[in-house]
């Protein structure tokens, strides 16, 4: 039998998937040094956040070899960095911390990085995790030095 008239709806599904990355990323005047996305379910912890340090560590010897052995690191006070932990290793290893007040977000130099990787990312539909690493790297990968060596000027 056909009814005039009457059409069938169309059934579409539309399925947005919510993907989150977290990058850690370390950076100095002359550019990014390290970069690592957090494996998806990983909880960032001290004991997680050391062993970064450790390889970001190994990264400064190898492409900072001029700064490898007085460097110093600035980080917030998220628990993993305030950890006793995490202090410990870094003073084990020579590393001074400088250390960031309770609150002073104009001390958070890499509030630039975050505004270059969403602009990139402005207005986009990745397909995958992956997708959204590339365009985050690349958009991180193009800033120009200068813009590092003006963060640390304000």
């Amino acid at each position: 039998m056909a009814f005039e008239g009457i059409t069938k709806a169309k059934e579409s599904m539309h399925v947005q998937v919510k993907s989150e990355c977290m990058l850690v990323c370390f950076f100095d005047s002359m550019g990014i040094v390290r970069k690592e996305w957090v494996p998806a379910g990983q909880t960032v912890n001290q004991y997680y956040y050391k062993d970064i340090l450790e390889r970001l560590r190994k990264r400064v010897i190898r492409v900072r070899p001029n700064i490898a052995t007085d460097w110093i690191r600035h980080h917030e006070n998220a628990p993993a960095h305030a950890a006793f932990f995490v202090a410990q290793f870094l003073t084990s290893k020579g590393i001074t911390l400088m250390p960031q007040l309770p609150y002073s977000p104009d001390l958070v130099p890499c509030d630039f990085l975050f505004q270059k990787a969403k602009s990139a990312m402005k207005g986009h539909h990745f397909e995958s995790t992956e997708d959204i690493q590339r365009s985050v790297t690349q958009a991180l990968n193009d800033i120009p030095q200068a813009a590092f060596q003006e963060c640390y000027k304000q």
